[in-house]
């Protein structure tokens, strides 16, 4: 799944809506892991064009400008036509200031169904492929089997880490220790 998809998944808001489209239409159509791909594919193509970035972002751009730009590189690069019609239908409704958060409700829409979790875990340094591993088991022995671990680096944190997964929250930083311990020792004051 791609890096930084949403951790939760909210059908009844737009981008849920489109969302939940293109995943039932892939899904019928039985082409819902090549969409997968495409998808991250062309979220990857957005994070490096320039072009693109100016043309989903601008709203002076006219409709059918902006929809035959997109359209147009999607087809020179291979995209199924099931994807360029998806977003040839964004930019005919003038929503494609909204196609990469679109695109992230997707996968969390399809993490979602598959059961699959999202822990965003933030340290003070990378994790490495040990400690990812370790986190992994960690999180599969507390009930998270199916997991995508998100990272986030924040020095503020000195060390340790915090991991949000749903609703839970697991703070064990080294920030937060010592805050405790300051607070408890003011109240022994």
């Amino acid at each position: 799944m791609a890096a930084g998809a949403a951790s939760t998944f909210a059908a009844n808001d737009l981008k849920g809506r489109y969302a939940t489209a293109l995943y039932e239409l892939a899904e019928e159509e039985r082409v819902l892991n090549e969409v997968v791909s495409e998808v991250e594919n062309l979220l990857k193509i957005i994070n490096e064009s320039e072009l693109l970035r100016e043309v989903l972002n601008n709203p002076s751009f006219d409709t059918a400008q902006s929809r035959e730009i997109i359209v147009s590189t999607l087809k020179q690069a291979g995209f199924s036509q099931l994807l360029q019609n998806f977003v040839g239908v964004i930019a005919n409704n003038r929503r494609l200031a909204s196609l990469k958060s679109i695109l992230l409700a997707f996968f969390a829409l399809v993490d979602f169904r598959r059961g699959v979790s999202t822990a965003e875990v933030t340290t003070a340094h990378p994790l490495t492929d040990k400690q990812r591993a370790q986190l992994k088991d960690r999180l599969a022995q507390i009930g998270y089997n199916k997991v995508n671990i998100q990272e986030r680096i924040d020095a503020k944190l000195l060390g340790g880490f915090v991991i949000r997964i749903g609703a839970q929250l697991y703070d064990a930083s080294l920030k937060s220790r010592l805050n405790r311990l300051h607070n408890v020792m003011k109240g022994a004051a």
